[in-house]
């Protein structure tokens, strides 16, 4: 004990004299730097952008190119999570975890040519919002947004406020949450001025700034372990020295598989088997059905844009092994008696955790080996990861819960009233989101990026079931979908539940894992394949003992009607009058309707048919909520107008965004444009089935 006990505290002493690397005043003047650029984008957003209608505001009106929207994309999908989580992981078991990376190249371009033409075929805004349109009814649009809304809240911006957090603890020593209030705020602000236009400007920026950064650290962390071979001879010797004061395990050693992706089908990390059949539903919800994702590219000024933003996209997915994954490995080997600790009171001085501390890998690695200037650009990059990934979520966050929830409980809400609840919602879920990072901040695993997967799993396949069944088989019908996602859905709960009690049993490097068989031995990618069969299965049973659902549920909502012409005026796009809410406020301030109109049942609104499925309704309440002798001057005027684009508009801008959003939902495209991208599609395609097989079976022997 005696021995430790010296060991314990002259590593500690060691530890902190060379901890004490930091960000220089350069360093900071560059994420000031950075701030200051955000904002101004931000402002600009504010002002150019359409935020004065529900599609200007949540959808940038549909008028984005591909290059913003595919970067966008990436961003939006790139948090502080991956560059922590991607890292340590890559830091404790090597690279497979970039098998995530190589999947979501696939994934994008099944996003991009089977799902999107559906959900911008039938003028749809929000996941349960297409939910409803296919199969009627209200259930499972308002249960899908609600779990939605909390997973979001409780895992996504939660997680990475907390990964966000590690890299400030680590580099600038700030106080945590005073650092996660003035982050968060700067993002709720310029998500809550500038909706979706915003989201997207700033994440283009941010886009090339994380490209740019990642990939300077990747070339000195390359240069300074001697290039790819140093980097495999390294990584199989990096270990800390209280490994050899462990005798009889050897579970705190480099992986011997470190350097293959998929590996055998029973292999506990990353079974090949498990994660192309079981992995991938869960990463089809994320990447296909999760509003965070799939709004960007409803933001597409046509279908060809969005297209071309998943190629891009799934091109620029090639770049986080390298520049995350690699780097994380590289960060073990020059500093394994912190990132690959054993000792639990030691990992708990340097990272506040007794699982371990490989999610400081990242870091770690960028205050060791990047100069005064890199350093802050690094910052930079970080902040811009959590900043992305943050108004992503804020936005996607408030889409939801003003179109699927407040909607519903206030069905004559105006227009502005549903613009300023948006952000209200945003102030209230950043607030539950910061109250929770304590409780997060305790209960983490050694490695975040798997703990996310693992849970994600027990709970995402049925959505992803339940939506590739309403793309692609048109017999299914409601009771089908939401009973088939009442099993699935009990079931990987049941397994989540089980998980959590016997948390305290599943051993770790000196004690057993004394958990059940069905816990210990049934790996979670099996069993998300297990829940996936399950859902889909009972779907089809129940769908085929109930009827099928109406043409009107089919119009223009599954893969093979989304050409579907409208013949009659019966083709409603929303059982709840409540599909497209004003597009413009225009359409609020008819004094008649056209003829032609269907007088919805228990609703309040009127609906005219246009030939694109697109419906304009008017509000009764129109005068109650916008006055037309209101004072314009008044700091409330002002006030609204600013932040939360309540102000008048244009009426022909209004008619022209209605017809714009008429011509993308017929899908129509350039016959040299939809060539180009069928060739870019074969090709990512080609590199991202190469990358899988190259990685998992190339053997390279050091010189």
């Amino acid at each position: 004990m005696g021995e430790k006990s010296e060991a314990y505290h002259n590593f500690m002493a060691n530890y902190r004299l060379h901890s004490d690397t930091g960000l220089s005043s350069g360093d900071i003047g560059v994420v000031v730097a950075y701030f200051i650029v955000i904002i101004i984008v931000g402002v600009f957003a504010m002002y150019r952008a359409n935020r004065q209608t529900v599609g200007g505001y949540f959808l940038a009106g549909r008028s984005m190119l591909w290059l913003p929207v595919g970067a966008s994309l990436f961003v939006s999908n790139i948090g502080t999570e991956h560059f922590i989580g991607l890292a340590g992981s890559g830091a404790g078991s090597g690279i497979s975890v970039g098998a995530w990376e190589f999947n979501a190249i696939l994934l994008l371009q099944l996003l991009g040519w089977i799902f999107i033409p559906v959900y911008i075929a039938c003028g749809t805004y929000t996941m349960p919002q297409y939910l409803s349109k296919r199969f009627g009814g209200t259930r499972l649009r308002v249960y899908f947004a609600v779990l939605s809304l909390v997973l979001y809240i409780f895992t996504k911006c939660s997680g990475d406020l907390f990964t966000g957090a590690l890299f400030i603890q680590q580099s600038l020593k700030w106080d945590l949450y005073l650092s996660i209030v003035i982050l968060v705020s700067i993002t709720g602000l310029m998500t809550i001025t500038g909706g979706l236009t915003a989201v997207i400007y700033t994440d283009t920026i941010q886009a090339f700034l994380m490209v740019g950064g990642g990939l300077t650290l990747m070339g000195l962390a390359f240069k300074d372990v001697g290039g790819y071979d140093g980097l495999v001879k390294g990584y199989q010797t990096a270990m800390t020295n209280e490994t050899y004061r462990i005798p009889n395990t050897t579970c705190h050693l480099p992986d011997k598989n470190a350097f293959r992706m998929l590996r055998e089908a029973d292999d506990d990390y990353m079974p090949w088997a498990g994660f192309l059949l079981g992995q991938t539903p869960g990463s089809i919800w994320y990447w296909c059905a999760d509003q965070v994702i799939v709004q960007r590219l409803l933001a597409a000024k046509s279908i060809s844009h969005a297209k071309g933003a998943t190629v891009m996209a799934g091109f620029i997915k090639i770049l986080p092994l390298f520049m995350m994954v690699m780097p994380g490995m590289i960060s073990r080997i020059k500093y394994p008696d912190e990132v690959a600790c054993v000792d639990k009171d030691i990992c708990y001085e340097i990272c506040q955790s007794y699982a371990g501390c490989t999610n400081i890998a990242y870091p770690r690695l960028v205050l060791g080996i990047m100069p005064e200037g890199l350093r802050g650009l690094m910052m930079a990059v970080m902040i811009a990861a959590l900043m992305s990934d943050l108004d992503s979520i804020f936005n996607s966050a408030a889409t939801l819960f003003t179109i699927d929830i407040y909607k519903r409980a206030r069905k004559n809400a105006g227009v502005q009233e549903l613009m300023i609840v948006g952000r209200i919602f945003i102030v209230v879920m950043i607030g539950i989101s910061i109250a929770w990072v304590p409780i997060l901040k305790e209960t983490q695993g050694g490695q975040v990026f798997i703990y996310i997967q693992e849970i994600t799993n027990y709970l995402a396949p049925p959505f992803a079931a339940v939506f590739l069944l309403a793309v692609l088989v048109p017999m299914v019908n409601e009771k089908g979908a939401f009973w088939s996602l009442m099993i699935g859905l009990l079931t990987g709960v049941t397994r989540m539940i089980l998980v959590y009690i016997y948390n305290d049993s599943s051993g770790d490097c000196l004690t057993p894992d004394t958990r059940p068989a069905i816990l210990k031995n049934f790996h979670y990618m099996y069993f998300a394949l297990l829940i996936t069969l399950m859902t889909a299965v009972s779907a089809i049973v129940i769908s085929y003992f109930t009827g099928r659902p109406t043409k009107e549920q089919l119009f223009r909502t599954t893969y093979w009607t989304r050409h579907a012409e409208q013949k009659t005026g019966k083709e409603i796009r929303d059982v709840d009058g409540f599909d497209n809410i004003a597009m413009s406020t225009s359409d609020l301030n008819e004094s008649s309707v056209e003829n032609g109109t269907n007088k919805m049942p228990g609703t309040s609104y009127n609906h005219t048919v246009e030939q694109s499925g697109l419906k304009k309704f008017r509000d009764p309440n129109l005068d109650r909520n916008q006055k037309e002798d209101e004072d314009e001057s008044s700091c409330k005027a002002i006030l609204l107008k600013y932040l939360c684009g309540a102000g008048k508009h244009d009426e022909n801008e209004d008619e022209k965004l209605k017809e714009h959003m008429a011509k993308v939902a017929e899908l129509k495209q350039n016959k040299m444009a939809a060539l180009c991208l069928n060739i870019g599609l074969v090709v990512i395609l080609l590199i991202g089935t190469f990358l899988y097989f190259f990685w998992s079976f190339w053997r390279y022997e050091p010189a």
